[in-house]
């Protein structure tokens, strides 16, 4: 009966240790999504008009 006593005495000295390893391990994954769900409150410039083929053409024609 000692020899049992003595692995749960084992147990309980390491559960704590054993606990804050697991926390500070998975304290960045769970860290993530709290991050991505901030990323859709960001304003975004709207996209620039492409406006090189016109200039292209011009020189083009110009030329011929």
């Amino acid at each position: 009966m000692t020899r049992l006593t003595a692995n749960v005495a084992k147990i309980l000295r390491l559960l704590p240790r054993t606990a804050l390893i697991l926390t500070l391990l998975a304290a960045p994954v769970l860290a993530v999504p709290t991050m991505r769900a901030d990323a859709g409150s960001t304003i975004e410039a709207p996209a620039l008009r492409k406006a090189g083929v016109g200039f292209v053409l011009l020189v083009s024609l110009r030329r011929g």
